[in-house]
């Protein structure tokens, strides 16, 4: 196999023409049996097999830069500068990123697991390269979809002041990971579809033809179609910028692609490369359901569907009390960030289209525009990922907090997230969240409690959010469903009373009650162990938590988040507030960036798995 002779970066430049074809072949045969056996992102992997191959044939990676946004689109990468062997742990524990990583490999710059950022990156590197007088070479790729992000086009304002080569490429598949909305989308739909570009290249084609040499400029004007494009359309918004544009060029033909950069390289100046590639390309399973093979687990390759039963998780159950809580009440709203069919709003979209918004990559926007709709009486409902989520705390700081605006924020993948690592953990929401004065927060420990918290939010008059994680939905402790009402936690089990026993309480939030009930039985004879539901990390149950100063000698916090700023650093300063004499015990998350993994992995190694947890309370409590 061609394939087996790429073990270092460059290895592809030895390659002859037809070996480079074979190889293309070869990495999209390879790319759909490891990720069929291992899960991961294939539908935008596929896409960019040719684009990727072109790249590393125009680019030196051991001197020049390269920079991927999003990041998933990145296997092809790995596997040309040497990853290959990896792809057997991608996205385990220990095993390789699905994100481009410098640790991995200096031919990784950044990691780059959010949308937006690569014109930002890459115009840093060039003028950073600029400063120290290097020739390098700088190249972003961007997905047309991250062009609905607002970080994009403030980097695009800053690139024309740029004085040397910086090469741009447009990725455009027309879809994020649902399809693309807003007025660039259309933008670059027209760009691609122009009947006056269209209509003209053909007459010209037709025209050069019948005279002696010009079927060779044809094709040469077929290869860069620039010099037609540039008669027709007017007042591109790249060129209004003063970045140069080139395109659109067909980004499946790698000598027609390298050809272009090349070209481009010669550009004193910043350039657009807009490239057209079809996402899940070579795979009929991904090109149809590209949203579904954007992140995948293992699936039988033959037909692509998953392998393993369906199991119903919390974002599951939000989609179907979302879809019921529409048909009943007119005034709810859902929002969401280019991610109607990763949150679970694709359903409600279905149903009530005139009360659905997709604003695109746009977190920052979706959080201001619910702000709005909540002041005239509407209950918008912000679905995201709680790692996306960030980008917007300015706008829920000023626009949701200060307004005391109604806005429910359904924060999905909250907590450990597993595979996709560091840059998506959801461990810093409640930190974040709880900064802002009158923020509700609440997390269910099922999914009959996050239904309950969803109608609970409705029927609030304020800001608050809900946060769950991803997976399966906690189908455990059905028979505890006591109403949700406003800062108010809820008993899970008690244990019996021995007098010279040392008492405990664990006050565990959302996902973590499943772990806290495997504890009790954990923890040595001296010690009984009570468990508690708390339900709100804001407001806290202030009232359970002055009864419980005068019962209990240790009081355990559980949360999912970071130690700095959670749900236990809060207990804490309330417990020291109202003199508590005992000692108060945070289990969280370390203040670190958690590598990728399962979650159950994950939680062994931070120690926050039952055995770990009981293991602390039973130091303390011999040692007391």
């Amino acid at each position: 196999m061609v394939l087996d002779r790429i073990t270092r970066p460059n290895d592809i430049k030895k390659l002859s023409r037809e070996e480079i074809l074979e190889l293309s072949s070869e990495i999209r045969n390879f790319l759909l049996e490891s990720i069929s056996k291992n899960g991961g992102h294939l539908a935008s992997n596929l896409g960019v097999v040719e684009l990727t191959i072109a790249l590393h044939l125009c680019l030196d990676l051991y001197k020049d830069t390269l920079v991927w946004d999003v990041g998933h689109q990145c296997y092809t990468h790995k596997i040309l500068t040497g990853r290959k062997d990896g792809f057997d742990k991608l996205r385990k524990f220990k095993g390789l990123s699905g994100f481009p990583d410098p640790s991995e490999s200096s031919c990784d710059p950044f990691i780059a697991g959010h949308s937006s950022t690569a014109v930002s990156l890459g115009l840093g590197f060039a003028q950073a390269a600029g400063l120290k007088g290097s020739d390098e070479k700088i190249v972003s790729v961007i997905g047309d979809g991250a062009l609905t992000g607002g970080l994009a086009y403030e980097a695009l304002n800053n690139a024309s002041n740029l004085n040397r080569n910086f090469l741009i490429i447009l990725n455009d598949n027309q879809l994020s990971i649902s399809e693309n909305v807003g007025g660039m989308s259309k933008h670059l739909a027209g760009l691609r579809t122009s009947s006056g570009y269209q209509g003209l290249k053909a007459g010209v084609h037709s025209s050069l033809e019948k005279i002696p040499g010009g079927d060779k400029l044809a094709k040469s004007i077929h290869k860069t179609k620039s010099g037609i494009k540039h008669l027709m359309i007017h007042g591109m918004v790249f060129e209004d910028m003063d970045i140069m544009y080139l395109g659109p060029v067909y980004g499946h033909d790698i000598f027609a692609l390298k050809s272009m950069i090349e070209k481009a390289f010669l550009y004193d100046g910043p350039v657009v490369l807009h490239v057209i590639t079809e996402k899940g390309r070579g795979y009929e399973p991904a090109i149809r359901h590209p949203a579904r093979f954007h992140g995948t687990g293992p699936f039988e390759k033959e037909t692509g569907l998953p392998l393993g039963a369906k199991i119903s998780s919390y974002t599951d159950v939000f989609s179907t009390v979302m879809r019921k809580l529409g048909d009943r009440n007119e005034k709810i709203i859902g929002i969401t960030a280019a991610m109607k069919d990763g949150v679970g709003l694709k359903r409600f979209a279905n149903m009530f289209p005139d009360r659905f918004f997709d604003v695109g990559i746009a977190e920052g926007h979706a959080v201001t525009f619910a702000a709005a709709l909540a002041k005239r009486g509407l209950i918008p409902v912000v679905a995201v990922y709680s790692s996306f989520l960030q980008r917007a705390y300015d706008e829920i700081v000023h626009d949701v907090g200060i307004s005391h605006a109604h806005v429910i924020f359904a924060i999905d993948r909250a907590g450990l997230v597993g595979e996709d690592g560091r840059t998506h953990h959801g461990i810093f929401d409640l930190s974040y969240m709880s900064t802002i004065p009158d923020m509700v927060i609440c997390a269910p420990k099922n999914k009959w409690e996050l239904s309950d918290m969803i109608k609970f939010a409705v029927s609030y008059d304020g800001p608050i959010a809900i946060r769950y994680p991803r997976g399966a939905a906690c189908d455990m402790f059905k028979e505890k469903r006591a109403a949700v009402e406003l800062g108010r936690s809820e008993v899970i089990s008690e244990s019996e009373k021995h007098e010279d026993n040392c008492r405990v309480l664990i006050f565990a939030l959302g996902e973590m009650v499943k772990t806290a009930v495997d504890i009790p039985g954990k923890v040595g004879q001296k010690a009984d162990v009570d468990v508690v539901n708390a339900r709100f990390a804001q407001p806290l149950d202030r009232e359970f938590l002055d009864k419980a100063a005068g019962e209990y000698d240790l009081i355990v916090t559980l949360e999912d988040n970071v130690r700095s700023g959670g749900f236990g650093e809060h207990v804490t300063a309330y417990m020291s507030d109202i003199g508590y004499k005992g000692h108060v015990l945070n289990i969280a998350i370390p203040d670190t960036y958690v590598e990728h993994g399962s979650v159950g992995e994950l939680m062994h190694e931070l120690g926050m798995d039952a055995d770990s947890v009981a293991n602390r309370i039973t130091d303390w409590v011999y040692k007391e």
